[in-house]
């Protein structure tokens, strides 16, 4: 029967400390490679674009007149619009919808 290999702890260590840094680097690589890509910016349709231009607007001009910390009330339909804008709206001021 041969005599199997004996090895020095010094290179078990060293053996063991590169595994354990290819490891750590698969899976940072892993890690990085399955991140969710970024929820792309959807459209906004010209009548939501305007209610919120018109909302950034009175939000100036409240804020211009030192009226801050005030709450702004949006109702759901407004005017025979064809769309609810909340999505949109959420999305713009950071609501949480």
């Amino acid at each position: 029967m041969p005599k199997p290999i004996r090895m020095s702890r010094r290179v078990w260590v060293a053996a063991w400390a590169v595994l354990c840094a290819a490891g750590l680097v698969a899976t940072v690589e892993l890690s990085a490679s399955s991140a969710p890509d970024p929820r792309p910016a959807k459209p906004v349709s010209t009548e939501c674009a305007k209610y919120i231009a018109d909302i950034e607007v009175q939000l100036a001009k409240a804020e211009k007149e030192g009226k801050r910390g005030g709450v702004v009330a949006i109702s759901r339909i407004r005017g025979g619009a064809e769309r609810d804008c909340r999505e949109e709206l959420s999305d713009h001021f950071g609501g949480d919808g």
